[in-house]
């Protein structure tokens, strides 16, 4: 099994910053694609930034040149650096990783987070 631990979530003011962060642990074999969604009130859940095992990153067009994805692959850890927040980025932000097991099974399964609470308000 693997969990998924989000952090790094809170109360900022408009064109504050966040940084969360995602620690995966448990039978890892390799990780390979991450990425973080974000679900609002009423809302369903989006894509916000994903990034592959190489490297290559997406972001949704709301928060490009605003948010940065990154990974450090030794630590089993995704990070979204959030810039120039505005109130309407004000969601449960979820990590999602897709994981091959380790020994015996090696299979290959998606996980998600508990989810962080981020909320920009003045």
């Amino acid at each position: 099994q693997v969990q998924l631990v989000e952090s790094g979530g809170g109360l900022v003011q408009p064109g504050g910053s966040l940084r969360l962060s995602c620690a995966a642990s448990g039978s890892i074999f390799t990780i390979n694609a991450m990425g973080w969604y974000r679900q609002a009130p009423g809302k369903q859940r989006d894509m916000v930034a994903t990034i592959t095992s190489g490297g290559t990153t997406n972001y949704a067009d709301s928060v490009k040149g605003r948010f940065s994805i990154s990974r450090d692959n030794a630590k089993n850890t995704l990070y979204l650096q959030m810039n120039s927040l505005k109130p309407e980025d004000t969601a449960v932000y979820y990590c999602n990783a897709d994981v091959t097991a380790g020994w015996p099974t090696y299979r290959n399964q998606n996980y998600w987070g508990q989810g962080t609470q981020v909320t920009v308000s003045s």
